[in-house]
């Protein structure tokens, strides 16, 4: 399990394929910033307040040249489908083997009622348009985290 990764430093690569089978590569990012939310589960009522909230917030973060990417462990059936049935218009990544999540420290142990378990930690990462880690919310509360992101990329953007 990786340690959560603080600001100042690189992001690390990654390339996963999103809903549609489209590969995305960090790489291929550079230039603008860039908005890592790690979710749990596509279609539970915490998560899909979340991508709610960033679906209605996309066009200003668009307006402040971010790209937003969310990521879970689900397939990219079940990403179609949630994406579909909320009208999300930001890709969502694949990482059904937690590849990217361990990167970046968000599969992380659990514990949920006495019983430990390994799973997704809802966080989010603003990377900047160097490939360097802005800004992390490690524990997401997601009533007003749309507001507190698109705050951080104002202020990214100067």
């Amino acid at each position: 399990m990786a340690e959560w990764l603080e600001p100042g430093t690189k992001a690390p690569a990654f390339t996963l394929k999103d809903h549609e089978g489209n590969k995305v590569k960090l790489s291929d990012l550079k230039g603008n910033p860039v908005v890592l939310y790690f979710y749990p589960k596509d279609d539970t009522p915490g998560c899909t307040k979340e991508a709610c909230a960033f679906r209605d917030r996309y066009d200003e973060m668009k307006t402040l040249g971010a790209q937003l990417f969310g990521v879970s462990a689900d397939s990219a059936e079940s990403h179609a489908a949630f994406r579909d049935k909320y009208e999300l218009p930001f890709p969502l990544l694949v990482d059904e083997k937690h590849t990217m999540m361990e990167k970046y420290g968000a599969w992380r142990e659990k514990n949920m009622y006495g019983k430990k378990s390994m799973g997704i930690q809802r966080s989010t990462y603003l990377i900047d348009a160097d490939g360097k880690i802005a800004k992390v919310w490690k524990r997401v509360q997601v009533d007003g985290h749309d507001q507190k992101v698109i705050e951080a990329l104002t202020a990214l953007n100067g």
